[in-house]
Order: C-alpha cells, then structure tokens, then sequence
C-alpha cells in the first residue's frame, strides 16, 4: 500500500464531488510503473485537492476521487485521456457532504503490494475499533445500509470521537473491501455502492458526534443584527437552530457597533453572528459590516473569538466571509451550529 497524508484544511471544505470508473490497461503494468503512475497521481491530488482509492489487479483498475467538483473535474479529465488504459466505465458520480479518504491523496491497493506487505497492518490491529472491520465490511458489500448506520451510531453513543470512527473504522472498512474486489470476493457494483454508503455514513457520523460534543461543551455565542437593522426574525429563527443544538445564546439589537463591541467584551463569547439586511444598497454595507467585525475583534483581543456573518449577499454567495473580515458567511441557518462549533474548536487549540 502506498499512502500519503494530504493534510487538508477540512474547515474550507463544503459538499464536494466524488466519481467512480473501472478501467481496463492497454499494456500490464509493473511494480516499477505502477510506483510512478502512483507517485504522479499523488502529487497532482495533493495540489488540487483530491482523495481517493485506487484499484489495481490483473490488467484492471478501480478508483474512487472525490474533491472540489472543479478540481475533480479537471482529474477525470486527466485520467480519461490517458492512453495507458482504455475502456473506461463511470460506475457512479454523485455529491458528497463529507470524504470517505480524508487523509490520502491517493490510497492505492494491488496483488502485487498485498504480497510485498506481509502481515496485515500492525497498527489498525492494536486499535480497539479494528474488531468491528470485519463485520462492517461485509454488511457494507450487502448494501445493508441500515445496519450499517446503526453500527457506527452505536460507536458514538459508546463516547468514540468522530475521528477515531473515520480513522480506525471507517477507512479500515473501505480498504477491507477493496481486498475484497481483490480476491474477486466482490463485484465492481457491491464495491461502489459500498464505498458510496459508507461516504454518507461518515457524515451521519461526524454530524452527530460533533453534536455531541458541542451540547457537551456548551459554547456561547452573541447574535446579533447589524448595527440599526430594522429586520430581527431571521436572527430570532437563528437562536432558535442554536439553542437546540446546545449552544448558550445572548442576542443583541445594538445602534452602533461600538455597542455591539461593548456587549462582546462584556459577556466574552466563543462567537459572534452579525445578521445583515438586503435592504441595505451593497455597495456600501460591505464597508460598514467590515468595520463591525473588526471593532468586534478588537473588542476581545485577548481572546479568539469566531466572527460569522449572515444575510441575502452571503446567502446569494454574492460576498464571501473573506470580503468583510470574517470566519464564516452564513448561506443558510441549517448546519450552522456544527460549523462554528468546529471553527471555535480550532481556534482554541490554536490560541
């Protein structure tokens, strides 16, 4: 097996792509060359931005990527006119809200480097979640979703981390099954809507423990509406979303952002959300919302504190978070509470 740890930003990614193929080669590969085609498809990965698995046995290949939808694409396009192999076969291209191989630009398996590796893994054998790979696998390769699910929402409620799960169950998982396409164990078909399933339970997973982890924690936030804003339900249904997710609110209707600024700096919270109104003309909102977030920085400089903002210019995508200073642009209200969560989590290991 060769590996290569991608080390991706995971806070910068949204729904990506993720596409599988089978393949045929024109010549048999060597160990030599399937050792460059390996390390050529690394170094392109990692700079785009791409994960993924790949298959090789007796002339044929199997792979997954998954990635930035434009990034993905320009991959597949790269893959599709190399000359190297030929009958090329999409098996399935869907949307993703989480990977499957975050921590590999290229996860690669052959006959011929399951001979080289004696043994199997030491590491993954230690680990306590290695037991449940088996078992996991194969309801994987049935297209058992559902006991699927079942089995990994019971390693969260047992106190697991949603990155012990990805790392140590998960991962392990999609490599068993590729030992199994291997073995010709499984078919192509099993395989992919094996890999597929276990790509949203990964999701089902990090959402609900970060849940968890975030009603354990208890973080607090000031919402609050541009200095002088006339409209507050959408900041009102925002506390609602939040306090149901476990964070500890204080809302603010401030008239200057001097006030907003004073709250903050009284009350220390781990985040702010500053609402603003379409009925604003843009051009000069931008300017004023910039200057809030950074009166709001300085309001607790010894502290870090996430800066979210929200509105139809964000939610249109028509302004990003960058153009105003802060860390997170609110496109909707769902999920947000799990996405400040994890930017205020990093910001404290960070601070």
């Amino acid at each position: 097996m060769h590996a290569h740890s991608a080390h991706l930003n995971a806070g910068t990614e949204s729904w990506i792509s993720c596409l599988t193929y089978q393949s045929r080669v024109v010549t048999p590969l060597s160990q030599a060359e399937l050792d460059a085609l390996t390390a050529q498809a690394q170094a392109r990965n990692h700079e785009l931005g791409i994960t993924g698995l790949l298959l090789y046995d007796n002339g044929r290949f199997l792979q997954t990527l998954e990635g930035p939808p434009d990034a993905l694409a320009q991959v597949w396009e790269s893959i599709r006119r190399d000359p190297r192999h030929h009958k090329i076969e999409v098996l399935t291209e869907h949307v993703i809200a989480s990977r499957l191989f975050s921590g590999w630009d290229l996860l690669i398996y052959s006959q011929m480097e399951a001979e080289r590796r004696p043994g199997s893994d030491s590491t993954l054998a230690q680990h306590a979640l290695a037991h449940y790979v088996p078992q996991l696998a194969r309801l994987a390769l049935d297209g058992d979703d559902a006991r699927v699910n079942a089995q990994l929402a019971a390693m969260v409620e047992q106190g697991w981390s949603a990155d012990d799960i990805v790392s140590h169950l998960i991962e392990p998982v999609a490599r068993a099954m590729g030992d199994a396409w291997l073995a010709d164990q499984a078919c192509e078909f099993d395989l992919t809507i094996g890999l597929s399933m276990l790509q949203l339970a990964g999701h089902a997973v990090r959402t609900k423990a970060n849940a968890t982890s975030l009603r354990q924690s208890r973080y607090s936030i000031l919402l609050a509406t541009a200095p002088g804003e006339p409209h507050m339900l959408g900041t009102v249904l925002l506390a609602d979303h939040l306090t149901d997710a476990g964070w500890r609110v204080e809302m603010a209707f401030p008239t200057s952002r001097e006030a907003l600024a004073r709250q903050l700096a009284e009350q220390q919270h781990d985040a702010v959300d500053i609402a603003l109104s379409d009925a604003y003309c843009a051009e000069t909102a931008i300017a004023r919302l910039r200057e809030t977030v950074a009166l709001c920085r300085m309001a607790l400089p010894e502290q870090p504190v996430v800066v979210s903002v929200g509105g139809r210019l964000f939610a249109e995508a028509a302004a990003s978070a960058a153009s105003v200073g802060a860390d997170h642009a609110r496109r909707s209200i769902g999920g947000t509470g799990l996405h400040l969560a994890e930017l205020v989590r990093k910001a404290r290991n960070s601070g």
